[in-house]
């Protein structure tokens, strides 16, 4: 009977339920007691009357349609919260806590009839919470970015079907671990034990709670969890032969042949399993720049790029146009942001008592499309120019040959022979030099050491610099750390801790290394500029949905909102430094800073994310039985098996019951005003 009735009602529902019956049949034949009364004119009836009276108590069973129509409805209702159905997917357990992807590729179109994949995910909930019996409880949670407790435990249908409506897709990548631990705080509470008469009880209920996971899949497998109580079951949505064509990277950087112009360059990848041609359109504050069509592979990504001209400033937009009868399954890929600055020279400032060699790799050809370099002796650091210039943010680096200024500046800095004030660097560093380091390591992968060569440079004496909490050690030699890198607020400041030159004894000028010989030597001070000038790439088109936006604003900014890309505004506050720390970025599109009502900065959030993107299912290679299925799911060591995208929901009859109970409703009040007898 467990698979054709499920119960819906508690003890006391289903007695007054079946309570209902016998009233209706008190109410037709119960004989009603009537007190005599002779009148004259009963007189000659008397024997008529007499006819009527009887001496039971019921009433002899008569041929009533109302009578039967009325049993016929309550047994219907009867029949309907028994809730008939025949087998399917159902639920087997009393606690169950529904995880549903709402990242972005769950916005895929790829279900019945063009239905979103969230749409698909929503409706099979719905038919297993319509499975829930009056004891069972359930929980939904939504993940994608981050996790979120859309209805908490309750065996109220109604709520959770009200909270599966208040889900919205999102544009955010997809993120299992924080579902699951947020999952593994309810159904794995911390076990509490009672000491009485020397023994240990323990008072906390240990249960298992079914874990359903409906999601398409697109996320790696989560390390180093442990499920306890959970009785996970996953069931993938979408297909295996979804198609999409998406844009993958938009940014904008200087020409390799014309310096002096911008180039934006789009990156198109295509998901399918087929080639395919698209055509790319490039905008300008809603203005229509360019047009290119785009070969692209299955599989494969193709690239174009689009010349702009240096006074190009504003919105870009790339959009594209697979073709009207083309498939791509998910739209929300095919348009990129990006915000064009006018175009400005990196300012570097060089204060040094002078250094001919390092003057000379800071104004090479390449250098000086990369930055402007001004140069200052070390006594102008007292000077108001300089204040003020430090201080607002002037310069994006500020390089310290052989001296230090009393105050760390507004920029990225560069030491050289010296370390920052302040305890960041002092604490760390005594100031000691040591003689004849030789260098045995150095962090090759960093930007700033990228394709050099440091091994064989001789160094007469150095500093040994240890970077504060959060930096990192970039050159290492027999004695310590030379080189080293660290954050401070959103700065960087990088410390070399040998001079280039130097005062010997006698107080003449001699070189302190032989690096200036070295053709890593140049090559270093290029990869500083490009690192610290900011101009290769437009950084600001590569925020992602849901993460934290960081800008920097001027410290007394007041009267400061967020507009965000469908136009509503968010008022947000500035800390004293001038910081501001935006979290709200789940729309793709152009945000706007304004401070006091004129936009001061702008930036854009894009998806940008090949595993969203890449929205077929992820399958299994072929068995001994050439059979494809749908790849599992790894928690911890545990494999869970995917659930087979063809299994049928339980299908039941409760609704078409309770229609037909209202029809013979009407069927029965049609008859009581008509006055039909049978």
């Amino acid at each position: 009977m467990d698979s054709l009735f499920r119960n819906a009602l508690g003890p006391t529902a289903w007695i007054i339920l079946g309570m209902i019956p016998p009233a209706i049949f008190a109410l037709y034949f119960l004989k009603l007691k009537r007190q005599p009364l002779e009148v004259p004119s009963t007189y000659l009836w008397h024997r008529v009357i007499e006819d009527l009276h009887v001496n039971i108590l019921w009433q002899r069973l008569r041929k009533v349609l109302l009578l039967f129509l009325q049993l016929l409805i309550v047994g219907l209702a009867i029949l309907s919260v028994l809730r008939p159905g025949w087998q399917g997917e159902s639920l087997q357990g009393q606690q169950f806590i529904f995880l549903i992807d709402n990242s972005a590729s769950m916005s895929a179109t790829d279900g019945e009839n063009g239905r979103s994949r969230l749409a698909e995910a929503k409706q099979r909930v719905v038919a297993l919470i319509d499975q829930m019996d009056s004891d069972m409880t359930a929980m939904i949670i939504s993940f994608a970015e981050q996790p979120n407790v859309v209805q908490e435990f309750t065996n109220n249908r109604r709520l959770l079907r009200d909270a599966l409506d208040r889900i919205e897709p999102s544009a955010a990548q997809t993120d299992l671990t924080g579902a699951l631990q947020l999952a593994d705080g309810f159904a794995n509470p911390g076990r509490v034990t009672i000491e009485e008469e020397n023994a240990e009880y323990e008072i906390t209920e240990q249960q298992n709670i079914e874990l359903y996971i409906l999601s398409d899949g697109r996320f790696a497998g989560v390390e180093d969890f442990s499920l306890g109580n959970l009785q996970p079951q996953f069931f993938p949505i979408g297909s295996l032969t979804a198609e999409n064509l998406a844009i993958t990277a938009l940014n904008t950087r200087r020409g390799e042949e014309r310096p002096e112009l911008l180039q934006a360059f789009v990156q198109v990848t295509n998901f399918g399993s087929e080639d395919r041609a698209v055509v790319v359109e490039l905008y300008l504050n809603e203005q229509l720049l360019d047009a290119a069509e785009l070969d692209v592979a299955a599989g494969a990504a193709a690239s174009t790029t689009f010349n702009l001209s240096r006074e190009a400033e504003g919105e870009l937009r790339a959009v594209i146009n697979p073709g009207k009868d083309a498939k791509d399954d998910l739209k929300l890929d095919n348009t990129a942001y990006a915000v064009l600055e006018n175009l400005r020279d990196s300012r570097v400032l060089l204060v040094t008592p002078g250094n001919t060699s390092l003057e000379a790799a800071l104004t090479t050809d390449r250098a000086k499309r990369l930055a402007q370099v001004e140069k200052i002796s070390p006594s102008a650091l007292e000077g108001s120019s300089y204040q003020r210039q430090s201080q607002a943010e002037y310069y994006d680096l500020i390089i310290y040959d052989q001296c230090a200024p009393e105050a760390m500046p507004q920029s990225n800095t560069l030491f050289v022979g010296s370390l920052p004030p302040g305890e960041l660097w002092q604490k760390n560093n005594a100031n000691e030099k040591i003689f004849g380091p030789q260098i045995i390591d150095w962090e090759r992968s960093d930007p700033l050491l990228s394709l050099l060569e440091l091994g064989g440079i001789q160094i007469a004496d150095s500093l040994i610099v240890r970077p504060p909490l959060g930096g990192r050690e970039l050159v290492d030699s027999t004695d310590g750390p030379l080189i080293a890198i660290a954050p401070r607020d959103h700065y960087q400041d990088v410390v070399i801790g040998f001079e280039i030159v130097g005062d010997d004894e006698e107080g003449n000028r001699t070189f302190n290394t032989d690096w200036p010989r070295k053709h890593s030597f140049p090559g270093f001070w290029l990869n500083v500029l490009d690192y610290f000038s900011g101009v290769s790439d437009d950084s600001q088109s590569t925020n992602h949905p849901d993460r934290m936006v960081e800008l920097q604003l001027g410290p007394q900014e007041d009267n400061v909102e967020v507009v965000l890309p469908d136009g509503s505004r968010q008022n947000v506050t500035v800390d004293d430094t001038g910081r501001l720390n935006f979290t709200d970025t789940s729309q793709l599109g152009i945000y706007s800073v304004l401070v006091g009502g004129q936009v001061g900065k702008k930036f854009a959030v894009n998806l940008f994310d090949r595993p969203e993107s890449d929205i077929a299912l992820r399958v299994r290679q072929a068995g001994e039985d050439d059979l494809i299925t749908v790849d599992s799911l790894d928690i911890g060591y545990v494999e869970v098996e995917a659930q087979s995208p063809q299994l049928e929901v339980r299908r039941e009859l409760w609704k078409p019951l309770l229609l037909l109970a209202l029809f013979v409703l009407a069927l029965e009040w049609y008859i009581y005003n008509r006055r039909v007898y049978i």
